[in-house]
């Protein structure tokens, strides 16, 4: 069921007491660089998607997999999904594979300005990058890097990306440091690539259907998970942003007890 698309979202304000928009924060970031519409350029998750699909329904026969056997495979983006990636481009037996990650590499052991009880921001070597060493020898992660081509043959398919190196530079009026190119460059001969650069926000379409504000990191914009929208509420990933199941599963119970007060003028979740 496609809500905002397929299926009125004003006949379901007005069958229901309450409404909760729980669609997830699946607009992913995309790369606006030249030859982005190669054929063999895919988002990470559909590459991911279109695998396990196609493994659950038929075992791989229906031949709807994205496929990296007998490929050199470029992953942009070193988050989870990006190792995932990794892991099933490997499985599916790709030739060759590397990882763009555009931030510096991190210190194998905690800096002095990170001490303990703090979130450890050290080196981690994950299963993708395990499995890549096991078979090539190498780490795939290249960082400091993004892609600044694709280049593609006359069919338009995919047969290479030209990756610039980065540097980080402080801004002097905002004092951010942003990663800028340093001039530097290499080209890699791949067949396919995978964006696994994060997410935006949520799908719009389903808040402006229901009419619902969003914030400047492109999800719902709530209070106490309510929407500018009378009875509509938001909760998980298109309220908070992309994030862990278990924040799902928080978000939810904590949502269900603001639609119980709302509906009953108290709760007892």
């Amino acid at each position: 069921m496609d809500v905002g698309g397929a299926v009125d979202a004003e006949s379901i304000l007005n069958s229901y007491d309450a409404v909760v928009l729980c669609c997830g924060a699946k607009k992913a970031r995309d790369l606006n660089v030249p030859g982005r519409d190669a054929n063999g350029v895919h988002f990470a998750v559909d590459y991911l998607t279109s695998v396990t699909k196609s493994l659950l329904d038929s075992k791989f026969a229906d031949g709807r997999a994205i496929d990296a056997k007998g490929k050199n495979v470029l992953v942009i983006g070193g988050g989870d999904t990006g190792n995932d990636c990794q892991g099933t481009a490997l499985r599916q037996g790709c030739t060759d594979l590397v990882a763009l990650e555009m931030m510096p590499q991190l210190p194998k052991e905690r800096a002095a300005s990170n001490p303990w009880p703090e979130w450890p921001r050290v080196l981690k070597v994950d299963y993708g990058q395990t499995e890549c060493m096991a078979k090539f020898g190498k780490d795939p992660r290249v960082y400091q890097t993004t892609v600044k081509e694709f280049l593609k043959d006359d069919a338009g398919n995919l047969t290479a990306a030209v990756i610039s190196y980065l540097k980080p530079e402080r801004d002097p009026e905002t004092g951010r440091t942003n990663m800028v190119p340093t001039g530097e460059e290499f080209t890699y001969n791949c067949e396919l690539a995978f964006i696994a650069a994060g997410f935006v926000g949520c799908e719009s379409y389903v808040a402006d259907a229901f009419g619902v504000s969003l914030t400047g990191r492109g999800c719902v914009d709530t209070d106490h998970f309510r929407t500018n929208v009378d009875k509509v509420f938001a909760c998980g990933d298109m309220r908070r942003g992309q994030s862990l199941v278990v924040w799902g599963l928080r978000e939810g119970r904590d949502c269900a007890a603001e639609v119980d007060r709302y509906l009953m003028g108290y709760t007892n979740l």
